[in-house]
């Protein structure tokens, strides 16, 4: 039994894929502790995973189950932001959340973006031709996916770059909301507030004053869930980009005959794609979920209050899934790969990250044909998300 600090360790993702493979074969659902009489549950295996994602007695809201100190309309906006996401609430409220946004994220519209964000990354490789070496997350993989949400909601050239500093503080912390994480939400806040003020004065063509309006409607969206969801998707909307485009070009560097592979035929790009995704899936752990009520899961006795965390990164190496799991190949078929998650929760930007990391690797290969890896990148020391603190390459 390891604990949940034990996980969450700073060298635990250099390790993780032989931790993860010890669970599936000896103890594929295990208790990571014990708080107030409930056990969190990490479940690592991939048929376990999977009716984990689409059981409906799982449930996202924790609301549901334990009361709070204080009311949460009596709670500051910073904290109050967490309690309204899309990802963590259930039906009906996340169909009707989900609905909102759904449109702009459809493939048809997806596709559309497509000359702008080959514009987008074109331009940032010219501006690294006149390097020799170049960080691959600083100079490409993080600018290319935060320029397209920050388009798509409406936000401000100049103010792209603050998104970064909050975002790594945001998605970094894990469950201590307080010092410079709580100073990174409330900065993040209150730019948010002044945006929205100046939507509602000037409405443009974007997301953010679509949003408005139907916070403004009052009926399909609160003022705390406008909050939420706009917050949600600039995080999401990037983050796990980000990781597609870095994870996976390590990937390719770590596999050679991979990567010379896809040079000699870009045609196989989509299928190196799926295959980055599964072997360093940008997303370790699905947020929790927690059993609404007694019950046996998978021979494991769980009671009401439980939390559970599925391991997306387990699963995308299961054996009894995937032949040869731990080999990275892009021609791999069928791949079968949960990354995006599974369910009514399936990841709402799932069209626009794999567009975005087909135009990526094909616009990063065709413009460098000698890349190689300049030296061993570390991985960042977040719990839920797999991504590299930087990726230096020689051009």
């Amino acid at each position: 039994m390891q604990s949940v600090e034990a996980v969450y360790q700073s060298n635990f993702k250099e390790g993780a894929y032989d931790y993860y493979e010890n669970l599936r074969q000896s103890e594929p659902i295990t208790s990571l502790g014990n708080s107030n009489g409930n056990t969190t549950w990490l479940v690592a295996s991939y048929d376990d995973v999977l009716e984990l994602l689409k059981r409906p007695s799982f449930i996202k809201d924790q609301s549901k189950l334990f009361s709070r100190s204080a009311r949460i309309e009596d709670e500051p906006l910073e904290t109050k932001i967490f309690h309204h996401m899309m990802l963590d609430v259930d039906p009906p409220d996340h169909t009707r959340l989900r609905k909102l946004v759904q449109p702009g994220f459809n493939p048809k519209a997806i596709k559309e973006l497509t000359p702008r964000i080959e514009a987008i990354a074109d331009q940032l490789i010219e501006e690294m031709k006149h390097k020799e070496e170049a960080d691959l997350i600083d100079d490409f993989a993080f600018p290319l996916p935060i320029i397209v949400i920050s388009e798509l909601l409406g936000v401000p050239p100049e103010d792209r770059n603050k998104f970064r500093k909050w975002s790594n503080s945001i998605v970094s912390a894990s469950d201590n909301m307080e010092g410079e994480f709580m100073n990174d939400v409330r900065e993040f806040t209150e730019y948010l507030t002044s945006l929205f003020e100046k939507r509602k004065a000037d409405p443009q063509d974007d997301l953010i004053s679509n949003l408005i309006k139907h916070e403004e409607d009052g009926e399909k969206l609160s003022s705390d869930e406008l909050y939420s969801m706009v917050f949600l998707l600039i995080i999401a909307g990037h983050e796990t980009t980000v990781n597609l485009i870095g994870n996976g070009m390590l990937a390719l560097f770590e596999h050679p005959d991979q990567l010379k592979l896809l040079q000699n035929d870009f045609s196989l790009t989509e299928g190196a794609i799926e295959e980055a995704l599964r072997y360093y899936s940008p997303v370790d752990f699905s947020t929790a979920r927690w059993a609404e009520e007694d019950f046996e899961f998978k021979g494991v006795q769980l009671k009401k209050g439980d939390m559970v965390l599925a391991s997306i990164s387990s699963a995308n190496r299961d054996e009894k899934k995937f032949e040869n799991p731990n080999q990275f190949d892009i021609t791999r078929k069928p791949n079968p790969h949960i990354a995006f998650g599974y369910g009514i929760h399936f990841c709402l930007g799932a069209p626009l990250a794999r567009l975005e990391g087909k135009i990526a690797y094909q616009k990063l290969l065709a413009a460098f044909p000698s890349i190689q890896l300049a030296e061993d990148p570390k991985w960042r020391n977040m719990f839920l998300l797999r991504g590299l603190e930087g990726l230096k390459v020689k051009l």
